[in-house]
């Protein structure tokens, strides 16, 4: 697990990989919020797998879901959780692809303040969740697994903030093919406004 402290933070920040591990998009993205005065975690739910490639999508998919799973993964960010409660006024979470799925089902968690979910397009097969968290998802206008409009109107929540960004799955990853810079910096800027209103 990956932590980076900056100033003793009151708030943290849970950020959950995606298929691929912790790669390089993910230790520039805990960098880039732990210089935002914020407390970083990250957890490695592969315990120290080296990193999938991006042409392994389907190899890296196919070893979460064998090896970790939604269950699991959500097992280990709870426990996380309820080891740090008390030692934070504010505990966020940010997660990518499966991350953000994993991160949608945190969202019932009261120990949680505010999540933002980066193209969980498999929440799809959690709309029953009601947020008792403040949540942002971020979808793209191209995604291969679920039709977005069709998930966004269905996750029309009270507590759910819900926006469309151009671009593919994956479109805020630098190093990725998918990578779109300008809905990369728009969620970007949307994700830490919101953390800095609730904080």
């Amino acid at each position: 697990m990956i932590k980076l402290t900056d100033k003793n933070s009151d708030s943290v920040i849970i950020v959950i990989h995606e298929i691929y591990g912790i790669n390089q998009h993910m230790k520039n993205f805990c960098e880039s919020l732990s210089e935002q005065n914020f407390d970083v975690f990250c957890p490695d739910l592969y315990e120290s797998h080296t990193p999938f490639e991006y042409h392994q999508e389907k190899v890296a998919y196919h070893h979460f879901m064998e090896n970790v799973g939604f269950d699991k993964a959500l097992h280990k960010i709870k426990d996380i959780l309820s080891d740090i409660k008390n030692q934070y006024k504010r505990i966020f979470i940010v997660g990518f692809s499966v991350g953000a799925t994993i991160a949608w089902l945190c969202s019932e968690d009261e120990s949680v303040d505010g999540i933002v979910g980066y193209y969980g397009s498999r929440i799809r097969n959690y709309v029953g969740i009601l947020p008792k968290s403040p949540v942002m998802l971020f979808f793209s206008t191209e995604e291969k697994s679920c039709n977005v409009d069709e998930l966004i109107s269905t996750l029309d929540k009270k507590n759910s903030k819900l926006y469309k960004f151009s671009g593919q799955h994956g479109f805020s990853d630098a190093y990725s093919s998918k990578y779109n810079e300008e809905s990369a910096q728009k969620a970007y800027t949307q994700m830490m406004n919101f953390f800095q209103k609730l904080r």
